[in-house]
């Protein structure tokens, strides 16, 4: 049994963090599908702008697209839900499969708007209008001011990926937010089963202290904090408050392993595969990632339900110096201006080639 497909039996969904127009017209994404057990995928504005940078695939839909009177970001979003949507239909079987549980694909806000709770709610609104795939997640950041949007999007009923979660307590509070949300629809008598997932960045912990501590924790904060994170995630599914709300109706957020690439070359390129298997989470995985553990990933053990042993590691990185809520701030904070970054070089690249094309037409 090829490693992907023994994950995937595993109980955990295998998403490529990853889209392009290529991906699409040449077929590697439907093989993907077939011989990688790939069941969604995700996206961000980092992606999109090295896929249109990258390929002239897009060219004649932005030279179609400019217009003195239409924003590039009007124009990015239509290419988006381009791919989105074609890639939502190659993963219809498995949505209605599985009952909705996977065969996703995820388009986020403009990361502009991370800061202004009624944009992002209205952006995400207009978008899953826009891209009419019951398949299609909003993605919103979990950041202080993006748990309102969440909870009032669920209310909505618009399915929403929670993105740019670092830490056991960022993925509690926008749980919560998520909850609440689906206790307004009840109230309201409205159907609760709105889906949603959260997704915890993992391997930009290690990045952020690498060379700071000890040999013997290199490459283990990452692991450790995710550990945590699962260890909240299956006593939030167990409790009380949720089983009620599942009583009536409501469907678990389940949790999703983001930046799952290696990013120590002397580590192992699946590093984060192997450590991060567990029943009913998601592991969006890059290309380069899906393709080495399908050679040579191995599936030996699960996430302990009880966080194994996280609590000591931590503890072990606060001995060296590191703190871990501050740091978790700190990479949140940072993801966001990231993407703010890779966003307006987005926008600037498709006005730039909608004037190179203009002008060579």
């Amino acid at each position: 049994m090829r490693p992907t497909k023994a994950l995937h039996d595993l109980g955990q969904s295998l998403w490529l963090d990853n889209i392009t127009r290529d991906l699409l017209n040449n077929g590697t994404l439907q093989r993907y599908l077939d011989e990688f057990s790939v069941t969604g995928l995700t996206s961000n504005p980092t992606i999109f702008d090295h896929a249109i940078k990258n390929s002239a695939t897009y060219d004649a839909d932005i030279s179609r697209k400019a217009s003195p009177t239409k924003s590039a970001e009007d124009r990015f979003f239509d290419l988006a839900l381009g791919d989105l949507t074609r890639a939502a239909e190659l993963f219809q079987p498995v949505f209605a499969r599985t009952n909705g549980v996977d065969g996703w694909v995820s388009l986020e806000v403009s990361p502009l708007l991370a800061h202004d709770t009624n944009s992002t709610l209205e952006a995400a609104r207009d978008l899953h209008r826009r891209g009419g795939k019951p398949n299609l997640f909003i993605k919103i950041p979990g950041n202080a001011e993006g748990l309102p949007a969440i909870e009032a999007a669920i209310f909505a009923g618009v399915p929403i990926n929670i993105t740019l979660l670092f830490s056991q307590e960022q993925y509690v509070a926008t749980a919560e937010a998520y909850l609440r949300g689906v206790e307004r629809r009840i109230e309201a008598g409205l159907n609760p089963a709105v889906p949603s997932v959260a997704s915890l960045f993992v391997s930009r912990w290690d990045v952020a202290v690498g060379g700071k501590v000890p040999a013997e924790l290199t490459n283990r904060l990452g692991i450790a904090v995710a550990q945590r994170t699962y260890k909240a995630y299956r006593e939030f599914l167990a409790s009380s408050r949720f089983l009620r709300a599942a009583n009536a109706g409501a469907l678990p957020q389940r949790l999703l392993w983001a930046s799952t690439g290696t990013k120590d070359p002397r580590a192992s390129d699946i590093l984060y595969i192997k450590a991060l298997a567990a029943p009913f989470t998601i592991n969006t995985i890059p290309d380069a990632t899906l393709k080495a553990f399908d050679d040579h990933g191995e599936v030996e053990a699960t996430l302990a339900p009880d966080g194994g042993d996280c609590e000591r590691v931590l503890a072990d990185f606060v001995k060296a110096g590191i703190d871990i809520g501050a740091l978790a701030a700190k990479l949140q904070d940072d993801g966001a201006t990231n993407f703010v970054k890779s966003w307006k070089d987005l926008m600037s690249r498709i006005e730039s080639k909608g004037i190179a094309i203009r002008k060579a037409s």
